[in-house]
């Protein structure tokens, strides 16, 4: 229950937090408010003065009233209450309150008796009150309580308002701690002092409000309080709560020079240092500890046992149990239950096992939890075997089945899933090739449970056994023991799995009938099993039938769908789901959309996959950068660059950076139409310092293409040395667009060059290359270079295949350099050598190939020519 004003009066303290600078509190606590105290404070719930006993006349008045509202119905116009009223006294009703064995007949009472004439409630009744509301953890009256001690102005002693704060902090209800204290303190009706602080302090430490602690110190700083141990150790606990170990080894070490360290503070800290995983500084505080004969209590070992095995450093805790002993402190099943849970989930079984003999010879008995963890981890059959025999004839079936479960675990740890699954059987009766007769061991005979199958059935799962763990799942059924959601579930997928749609509906029909509650993965192992396929329409089905549940159909079966289908050419069918997808309620990923985008673009529908990005902005579906660069190379791949372009424009308005697949793409589509300079002005965009993005050996490759397509071979072979000095070393496409790019600019020895670069490179070159190369010679009739570039085409098995547009071209080529005497007989003895298998001499109409019987193919001139 939050009480009126108190964020108001929260607020005002904040405010004064940026006047506070933590360090320089620190400073000032321990140099100026440190004054040592030797008047140890203690708790104030009842008046001091009043430790006389009762008289026996109030004392049968008090136990009247206890009878009165203790018997039942209980009716507050009882004749006998206006009897008693009159005798009222806070000393009675301090009595009475603790007489109850109920907080509700404590609490109407209390407020009874405060409703009657002549009496109040003083600081002490209040108390009472309080003590007993803290206790059940009655936060909503203890809080209306508070409030009432202000309305009431009831005075309060320092003692008394400490106490009350601490019953108000012990339940976490700080704010009304805080509210409190400021209330009483602003109306008079409390002077705080150094132990009504420290209660508040310690209060605040359960909110882990730092900032509100530490104005506390400094107000009570202010108020000329002294600081002492029992205000400082809330504020060491505070520290450590929050994680600042630093500043708490500081009021650590000055709390230490007064000699204000005892065993409950260094407990603190060791505490602190184990929840944040620092176990061995957390050990070696309690050797300290030990030097200075401070020892922990028993709740202390307990709670670092505990923490040192969750963050498994088993050592420690062993070593801290040793110490425990050492102590004197009995041991109990609890600590060998954790202590050998950590051991077998660390594998150490022998270890393990020393602490379960250590049990059995101090003579306690393990019971079932320490039996299944040590089952559960044992390496072979026999130590199963050796544990099952040391059960307790007394053990309930529950017990019983635990073990069994156990029994089960342990084989599939061993890897022996089979064995499992036979045991299985033999438990429910049935035959079977198990060989490890537990039932024989264990003398009461029982069914196993929902968990024994879970066990083996996801098991054998997991090792693909299919058929195994639907037989389990049938015996299931016929023994009536109910499945769960997990057994369903994994069943269900892993028909799903292996394409068993059909059977994996027949699990989920069980699980309606059954009363299970289907979840997410119920529904979408099977979505995901249409998907895959390419059911379309039961796929929409099961749509409709996740919304009526309230589930959401996972996007990576979707995006599968949409992609499959457009994989297939079903690109109308994809944008139609996508569609029906919507109309269910459901909007598809942006992932799901690229691919319906792109088989939009591929079978050239331009306008309907830009009409399709369009409703997926309005939709409300951001595009990302992928997604553009789809509708981008489509546009560019139709021609439609300056369209591509104001996408980019559009996409980085938006907030997103292009990347350098956009930058490419722009760059191969101005390149296409001929627009060479728009492309090298997005090369220098992709420099500039607001987009600054390193261009890629493609990018490079695609302008080395377009400039010498443009003609501008000077300035590809820039490019192309620029390329090199920013550290993007040329690849095979490159070095293939650069060498073809020259020919085209009838720069074939410059082109010839770069080829043996590449060769030096260790890249080979398509026979396009070649094909480029031996056009360009024979187009400035350097019919020697011609044939040569012919015979290193030959040599690499280069030759287009006849089903290639440059196998003409090659075949011409041929026809020329038989037309000239120079290559003549050299072309003529690679066609007789079968490396032209396409060519032979009937394909020319003679018999015998002479130069001066070849037609003249071009500009080349016959061995009878002029020169």
């Amino acid at each position: 229950m939050a009480l009126p004003g108190i964020s108001k009066t929260h607020q005002k303290l904040c405010k004064l937090r940026n006047l506070i600078n933590p360090n320089a509190l620190l400073s000032l606590i321990f140099t100026r408010s440190l004054i040592p105290t030797s008047q140890p404070h203690r708790p104030f719930s009842t008046n001091p003065h009043n430790e006389y006993s009762l008289t026996s006349e109030h004392t049968d008045v008090a136990n009247g009233l206890i009878s009165i509202f203790t018997k039942q119905p209980f009716s507050p116009e009882n004749p006998e209450l206006k009897h008693f009223a009159p005798l009222l006294t806070t000393k009675l009703v301090e009595t009475v309150l603790n007489g109850f064995n109920s907080w509700k007949l404590a609490h109407l009472f209390f407020t009874w008796a405060s409703k009657q004439y002549g009496y109040k409630h003083n600081c002490y009744t209040y108390n009472t009150m309080a003590s007993i509301l803290s206790r059940v953890k009655q936060n909503a009256p203890l809080g209306a309580l508070a409030l009432d001690i202000i309305n009431s102005e009831c005075l309060m002693t320092p003692g008394a308002l400490g106490f009350f704060i601490r019953c108000l902090g012990s339940v976490g209800l700080v704010e009304e701690a805080n509210f409190l204290f400021d209330q009483v303190k602003a109306k008079g009706l409390c002077v705080p002092n150094s132990y009504s602080y420290a209660c508040l302090l310690e209060a605040i430490t359960k909110s882990n409000s730092m900032d509100l602690l530490e104005m506390r110190l400094k107000e009570m700083q202010d108020s000329g309080l002294a600081f002492d141990k029992h205000t400082l150790t809330p504020l060491l606990g505070a520290y450590c709560n929050v994680g600042n170990l630093e500043k708490a080894m500081k009021v650590l070490g000055k709390m230490s020079e007064r000699g204000w360290v005892d065993a409950h503070v260094l407990s603190i800290i060791v505490v602190s240092f184990a929840k944040k995983g620092k176990v061995d500084k957390a050990y070696e505080l309690i050797e300290r500890m030990e030097d200075h004969n401070f020892g922990l209590n028993e709740k202390t070992f307990y709670v670092l046992i505990h923490g040192f095995v969750r963050e498994s450093r088993i050592d420690r805790a062993l070593q801290l149990f040793s110490k425990r002993r050492k102590w004197g402190f009995n041991v109990d099943m609890s600590l060998y239950d954790v202590l050998i849970g950590g051991l077998c989930k660390n594998k150490k079984f022998e270890e393990a096992w020393c602490l379960y003999a250590e049990m059995k010879e101090l003579g306690i008995c393990p019971d079932v939890g320490i039996l299944t963890k040590l089952i559960s981890c044992c390496s072979d059959e026999q130590e199963m075997i050796r544990l099952l025999e040391e059960t307790h004839e007394d053990m309930d079936k529950k017990s019983i089945i635990w073990l069994y479960n156990s029994v089960l675990k342990g084989l599939i740890n061993m890897g022996s899933a089979d064995e499992a699954y036979y045991l299985l059987q033999t438990i429910m009766g049935k035959k079977s090739n198990s060989t490890f007769e537990v039932d024989k061991l264990l003398m009461i005979k029982v069914l196993p449970d929902t968990s024994s199958f879970q066990i083996v059935i996801c098991d054998l799962l997991k090792t693909s056994k299919l058929d195994l763990a639907l037989s389990l799942f049938n015996d299931m059924i016929q023994i009536g023991c109910k499945p769960d959601v997990l057994i369903c579930n994994n069943l269900i997928d892993g028909l799903c799995n292996s394409n068993r749609l059909e059977e994996g509906y027949e699990i989920l029909r069980e699980m309606e009938a059954s009363g299970l509650e289907l979840t997410h993965f119920t529904h979408n192992s099977l979505y995901g099993c249409l998907c895959r396929r390419d059911d379309v329409v039961g796929a929409l089905d099961l749509i409709k039938r996740m919304r009526l549940h309230g589930h959401e159909p996972w996007m990576k079966h979707s995006n599968l769908l949409v992609k499959r289908l457009c994989k297939h050419g079903k690109v109308v069918e994809a944008c139609k789901f996508l569609h029906d997808m919507l109309q269910e309620g459901f909007l598809p990923h942006i992932v799901a959309y690229s691919p319906a985008l792109d088989g939009l673009m591929k079978t050239h529908e331009v306008e309907r996959a830009l009409l399709l990005f369009e409703e997926i902005c309005v939709r409300g579906c951001c595009p990302d950068v992928v997604a553009y660069n789809i509708v981008i190379n489509g546009l560019c791949k139709a021609k439609r660059v300056s369209e591509a372009q104001s996408l980019v424009n559009e996409m980085m308005m938006k907030g997103l950076v292009p990347s350098v697949v956009t930058y490419n793409l722009l760059i191969d589509g101005w390149c296409k139409i001929g627009d060479i300079d728009q492309a090298l002005l997005c090369l220098s965009r992709m420099f500039s310092e607001d987009d600054e993005r390193e261009p890629s050996v493609v990018t490079y490759s695609t302008l080395i293409d377009g400039l010498c397509t443009a003609g501008r071979s000077d300035d590809a072979l820039s490019l192309y040395n620029e390329m090199g000095s920013k550290g993007c070393a040329p690849n095979r496409i490159t070095f293939m667009a650069l060498i073809s790019g020259l020919c085209k600019c009838s720069r074939p020895s410059t082109a010839l060059v770069y080829l043996r670069k590449m060769e030096e490179m260790e890249m080979e070159p398509e026979s396009f290359v070649y094909v480029a190369l031996l056009t360009a010679f024979l187009s400035e009739s350097n019919l020697p270079m011609a044939f040569e570039i012919l015979k290193e085409m030959v040599e690499k098995g280069s030759i287009p295949d006849p089903r290639d547009k440059n196998h003409s071209v090659v075949r011409d080529a041929i026809f020329r350099l038989l037309a000239d005497d120079r290559s003549f007989s050299s072309v003529k003895a690679l066609i007789a050598n079968g490396s032209f298998p396409t060519i032979n001499f009937s394909e020319f109409g003679i018999e015998s190939l002479q130069p001066t019987n070849l037609p003249l193919i071009g500009n080349s001139k016959s061995r009878n020519s002029n020169p």
